[in-house]
């Protein structure tokens, strides 16, 4: 199971983001952006380490991306009240309407692809959503 779960959990993220990719307005940013972005929606506030240790980057260059997002108005750091040399991270309203769009351009290809698939393999799927999210957390959890 892990081996499988291992080989297709890429190829479903790749042709995902391929087909994202091709109906997005904008040039699509690299994905370490996207990461980023993504877990910052996820985790509002987090800091620049929390954040690299999660997505598996060294720290310096989860600052670097933090700048070149913050340059594009898509992410702004907050100096922690504590301690000064702490950013916490949160996006900007222009950068939740982009992710907006893109999570709707997801879910669209992925109904799209679900309205041809068998009763059998949508139950089987739906069954599996809750040990799939769970799997996901452990991963975030456990870096």
């Amino acid at each position: 199971m892990a081996s499988g779960l291992a080989a297709c959990l890429p190829v479903l993220s790749r042709a995902l983001d391929r087909h994202v990719g091709q109906d997005y307005p904008r040039p699509k940013p690299p994905e370490a952006q996207l990461a980023l972005l993504r877990y910052v929606e996820a985790y509002d506030g987090v800091t620049v380490r929390k954040a690299a240790d999660a997505l598996l980057m060294k720290p310096n260059n989860v600052s670097a991306l933090v700048t070149q997002l913050a340059e594009q108005d898509l992410l702004e750091r907050r100096q922690d009240a504590a301690d000064k040399r702490v950013a916490h991270l949160h996006l900007t309203a222009k950068a939740r309407r982009e992710l907006a769009a893109v999570h709707e351009l997801m879910s669209a290809h992925v109904a799209d692809v679900l309205a041809t698939m068998t009763d059998g393999d949508l139950s089987a799927l739906g069954a599996a959503l809750g040990s799939l999210n769970a799997l996901a957390e452990r991963f975030h959890r456990d870096r």
